[in-house]
Order: structure tokens, then sequence, then C-alpha cells
């Protein structure tokens, strides 16, 4: 007993030694003995520059290759620096934005100076780390030579699929981008996540030491935590009860999309373009791993960061239940209350709040139906359906590369309405189509059809269903036929063996007739006078 209270002890002090929500569970004592308790948790911050891979764009864009000369802005008209990729002490490439500078030497990436002017000198660098990652401090890119004068910061959350803008950078805010410049010191709670244009970091100061620009994230925290950050608890409320708060700080990438390098005064020296480019030497990303606050730890596995998860929960980000614990769906963990939160732990079916009842995460909630003597989950969500939300609804069908628990199990059968008996369709996608119509969704049609609101058998076509006597075959769909003829497929002549034809023939005059009209009309020309 002695041994186990100071083991308990020594878990408590560990506890308070490292914060808030950086343990996942304690073992605490009751009267039935000690058991488990758990809390919601969160990974220690960490530098993720160490972590993130780096992707420079367009081709080319990186100087040295060939190498250049360039000038510095300090000195505009000593250009006796050079870039030259094929030697290791001249050389710029992107990977020294990350790198440890020892020994107090500078290194830094560098790009092709202004050459092209008045060609945009534009670059990107994305920055990712496939994993969902939150901001802890402030985002600082560290350049040398200048500070861009236009810059625009991006964020992914889908590692980059789409992107976002994060922040405007411009030396004037409104004839850039047509927006009123801003400081984050301006925002308030109520629009603490607006995309702001700040000019605080573009504006040409001359001075060496102006090297940094920064997305601010402790001026947004100071907000709600005070300028200290004292009253973290304040924080992490917000956290909770503010939509759109916690997703403003996670990304997957970041990308930095350099619009203008820094001109050193107002205008661009078209004399000197040597002096103008961009160079960064190092970028700061203070962050922790999004684990949903369902692990403590996160660590470098095969190359990527990984969750070391707790609470029954899997996935690099903690983000659904362990197999055997989908007895209710997966939640995040809460910061409330707050200091210790609350855990959601995945529970297993045989657990008291799983009441016996596996409904792989399509619902929280079990019916007993007496005369049948079964367990059955009650409004099955993501378009399931059945005892367990085993199948599918009617007109869904199994997406056979999703788990069973994964909430796009079910995709829509799309069925074309026209061409299709029904809107269900089989379990690998395929409809019921209607006579003459094909293909997956049942929206084309089968050879010997035509598609007209529907698919509808052929009149005519170019090759059994042909059109006769000079006839012509209009969209398969009918013989437009020349005047003698009529019928389907013009296979009529419209004056038939004995019978009158003159009406038809009145309305064609013989060639006699047509010769004597012209030749009154050329009579009556001469006799007119001029």
């Amino acid at each position: 007993m002695l041994l186990q209270a100071v083991f308990l002890l020594l878990l408590h002090c560990l506890a308070s030694t490292l914060g808030q929500y950086e343990l996942c569970k304690s073992l605490v004592s009751t009267d039935e003995g000690s058991v488990w308790e758990h809390y919601a948790c969160q990974p220690k911050p960490a530098s993720m520059k160490d972590h993130m891979r780096i992707k420079v764009d367009p081709p080319g864009i990186t100087c040295g290759n060939p190498p250049e000369r360039f000038c510095t802005l300090e000195n505009p008209y000593l250009c006796s620096d050079e870039c030259d990729a094929s030697n290791p002490d001249l050389a710029h490439p992107p990977q020294l934005m990350q790198d440890r500078e020892r020994n107090g030497l500078l290194t830094y990436w560098q790009t092709v100076t202004w050459r092209r002017h008045p060609e945009p000198l534009l670059a990107n660098i994305t920055m990712s780390w496939n994993k969902s990652l939150e901001l802890t401090d402030d985002i600082q890119i560290t350049f040398e030579y200048g500070r861009p004068t236009i810059m625009i910061m991006d964020k992914s959350m889908d590692h980059g699929r789409s992107w976002q803008p994060y922040q405007y950078y411009a030396d004037d805010c409104m004839e850039t981008f047509n927006m009123s410049p801003k400081r984050v010191r301006d925002l308030s709670p109520a629009n603490i996540t607006r995309v702001i244009c700040t000019e605080q970091y573009s504006r040409w100061v001359g001075s060496k030491s102006e090297k940094n620009v920064k997305f601010e994230v402790r001026a947004r925290f100071a907000v709600f935590a005070g300028p200290r950050l004292l009253n973290m608890d304040s924080l992490y409320t917000r956290m909770e009860s503010m939509k759109g708060l916690r997703d403003f700080f996670t990304f997957t990438n970041l990308r930095l999309r350099l619009l203008k390098p820094a001109l050193g005064g107002t205008y661009v020296q078209r004399d000197n373009l040597l002096k103008y480019f961009y160079a960064i030497s190092n970028v700061e990303v203070p962050a922790r791993c999004k684990c949903n606050l369902h692990a403590s730890q996160c660590l470098l596995l095969d190359g990527n960061l990984q969750c070391q998860c707790e609470h029954n929960t899997t996935g690099q980000d903690c983000q659904r239940c362990r197999k055997g614990f989908k007895a209710k769906s997966w939640k995040a963990g809460s910061y409330l209350p707050t200091p210790n939160g609350t855990p959601n732990t995945c529970t297993n079916a045989g657990s008291p709040s799983g009441s016996n009842c596996e409904c792989y995460g399509h619902s929280n909630r079990c019916s007993y139906i007496d005369y049948l003597n079964i367990v059955t989950c009650v409004s099955c969500k993501h378009n399931t359906r059945g005892q367990n939300c085993q199948h599918c609804r009617l007109g869904y069908f199994r997406n056979a590369s999703a788990e069973l628990d994964d909430e796009s199990v079910c995709i829509e059968c799309n069925c074309n309405q026209m061409g299709s008996v029904h809107d269900r369709c089989n379990g690998t996608g395929f409809c019921q189509c209607k006579d003459g119509a094909t293909g997956a969704k049942c929206d084309d049609c089968l050879p010997g059809y035509y598609w007209k609101q529907g698919c509808y058998a052929n009149v005519c076509d170019e090759e059994m269903l042909l059109c006769q006597n000079g006839g012509t075959c209009y969209q398969n769909q009918k013989c437009i036929c020349p005047p003698e003829f009529k019928g389907v497929l013009c296979q009529q002549p419209r004056c038939e063996a004995g019978k009158d034809c003159n009406a038809a023939s009145s309305l064609h005059p013989p060639t006699a007739t047509l010769l004597l009209c012209t030749l009154l009309a050329h009579l009556l020309a001469t006799l007119t006078p001029h």
C-alpha cells in the first residue's frame, strides 16, 4: 500500500509539472481499488520546421542555374555577390530555409533576380507535414535583403487539395487587395478569425534589422487569455463555444505566395534590376500535432508524425474509434470543464454505456424490441439502415473502399430519373434501366435508340432503317421526304396510280409554265419606259 501511495503521489506531481491537458489519464484510489481516470489531452508544442517538407515553384526560380551576380539594397551598385548552384559555398537551395545555422554562418534560400521586369517576379513556397497541426505561437519568416512588398500566406486543411487565404501583406492594402489595412490588435473576440491585410511587415524601412514577417497567433490568444496569456481557461472555453475558432488555427499545409520583392524605395530602378530578389533564411512554425484531445504524445514514425492515441481511439489524428469500441459515435475530446476537460472515450459494445449496442458509429441510441428479443440501433445516420446500421438506405450503395464505420460508407446511386426504372441500384452502383437505356446511371442509350428525356427507338438511321426515295434522316427521329413521297420512311408516293394528282401537281408548276412566266417578265421590262 505504501508503494502504491508513493506511485500515486509521483503521478500527481508529474501532472502538475506538465500543466494543462498534457496527461491522458492518472491512477486514482476508490473504494473498489485503484482505477484509471481519463482526461482530455494534447501533445506539447514543438518547432515544426524540423518535420516540414518544402517545395518551391515555378521551376527555375531558385538562383544559381545558370550562375548570376546580384546586388543588395544597402549597396545597390556593388554587385560582387554571386549565386552558383554548382558551388556549395555559393548555392542557395530551398532546404536552407529550415537548417540550423552553426558557427554564426548565415545561410538562406534565394531566387533569381528581377532581370525580366516588368514581368512579375513570382515565387510560391509550399510547406507540408502530412499531418493536421494546431498553431501555438507566431509563425515567423526571416527575409534577408528586404521583406516582400506584396505577399499572401495561404493554408490548407486537406493536404493541399484546397487552399484559403490566411493573411495578406502589402505596402498599400487598399491599392493592392482593395482591403482596409488592419492589425491583429484591432480585432475583437467576435471577429478574431477574420482574414486581414496588414501593412506592418511590408514597408521598406531601410534597416537590416527589419527582417521578420509574422502571422500573429499570440495576439489572437491574448484577446481571450489576456496580454500575458495567464487566463488560458478562458481561451479553452472559447475554443469549445466559438464556432470555427479551433479550425482557424488548424492546418496541414502552409503556402507563401511572394508577389513583389522589396524595392528599397518607392519605385523600381530599371537601370539596376540585380538588386531585386527574394531570400529567406528561416521559417519558424510553432505548433502541436492535432490529436483531437485524445493523445499527449506525437511521434515521428516512418517519416510521418503520428498521434499516440488514447481513449480507445485510432488514426493519424485519433479521428475514429478503435475496432470493437464503436458502441457510440466518435467525438473529439473537450477542453471543458477546465482544467482536465472531458475525454469522450470510445466504448465497447459490452460496456454499460454501450448498452450492448453496436452501430458502427452511425448512431448513439439503441432500443430493445421485446417481442423479437433483439437490440437495434435507432435513427441511423450517414444514409445507413439495419439493426446495426450495417446496410445502406434505398437509393444508396456500399462504398467498397470505406470501412463500415466510415461516414462515407454509403454513396448515393444517382440514377437518371428518365432512364432508370427507380432510384435504387445494386451493390456496385448500377441502376436498373428502362428499355433502350444503358450505363451505370442509365443516362445513355443503346444502339438503335436516341435520347430525348429518356431513350426512344430510332425511327430511322444510317445503317438499318434507311429513309427511301431520297429522304434524309433527321436526328434518328423522322425522315424528311422529297415532295413526291410520304410515309415514315418516305416509302409511299404522294400520287398513287389511278388517283387525281392535279392537286399535288398544282403545287409544282411545270417547266413550260415557268419558261412562259420568264418570257413575259422580259417583255414587260423592254416595254417599260426608262
